[in-house]
């Protein structure tokens, strides 16, 4: 592979810098209507978009079937608020890996217990404290993946045909995905956990 080794890193910093760690004080503390939500939210997130100026972070229809879906609490008198903002921000960051039904069942708790309370506990503390650690954790990855870019670079070195680079980028790119796969399975064994025992948790109620 002739990637620089330093070249990639620079390379994953900037993509990982890209990466919008929104805060709940950076949310507005005043209710919002549908387009300053999608406003916000375009302004916030389009910079972790792939294709910038094509690809759309959270369209109208999207938050409405969300709304219809039971995925976010409904709008008061058509007004979004903070909690709302927070719950569209996790659904954005879920909804590449997870499927809708997996995001419902995992927000659904959440939403239940501290959407709009002001208890010790609320949606700003959940979230501000899963980013905080998100963000401490970034070395970590850069440091994971630049390990499996050195695996990568040791293989098809015998290789004579020219092709040598072709197959050390594709190992590259499946060892990451590698991970990725490994990952995507656990979530999805823990998402059925939560499913089974909430449906278990309803049905101990309602007996």
């Amino acid at each position: 592979m002739t990637i620089d080794i330093n070249d990639l890193i620079k390379s994953i910093t900037e993509s990982l810098g890209r990466i919008e760690y929104i805060k709940s004080d950076d949310i507005p503390n005043i209710d919002l209507y549908m387009d300053q939500v999608t406003s916000f939210l375009e302004d916030r997130l389009k910079s972790t978009t792939r294709n910038k100026g094509e690809d759309k972070i959270l369209t109208k229809t999207m938050i409405n079937n969300y709304a219809k879906n039971d995925i976010l609490p409904p709008p008061a008198k058509k007004k979004y608020s903070k909690d709302h903002m927070i719950s569209l921000l996790l659904i954005y960051y879920l909804k590449y890996f997870l499927s809708i039904s997996d995001i419902e069942t995992i927000l659904k708790p959440l939403n239940e217990k501290y959407f709009g309370k002001d208890d010790e506990v609320t949606m700003a503390h959940v979230y501000d404290e899963l980013i905080e650690k998100e963000a401490k954790m970034l070395n970590g990855i850069i440091e994971d993946i630049t390990l499996k870019f050195d695996e990568a670079h040791t293989m098809y070195r015998d290789v004579k045909n020219g092709d040598e680079e072709t197959l050390q980028t594709f190992a590259f790119i499946t060892l990451l995905s590698q991970d990725v796969y490994i990952k995507k399975l656990l979530i999805e064994k823990l998402v059925d956990g939560c499913r089974d025992k909430y449906a278990r948790d309803e049905k101990g109620d309602k007996g």
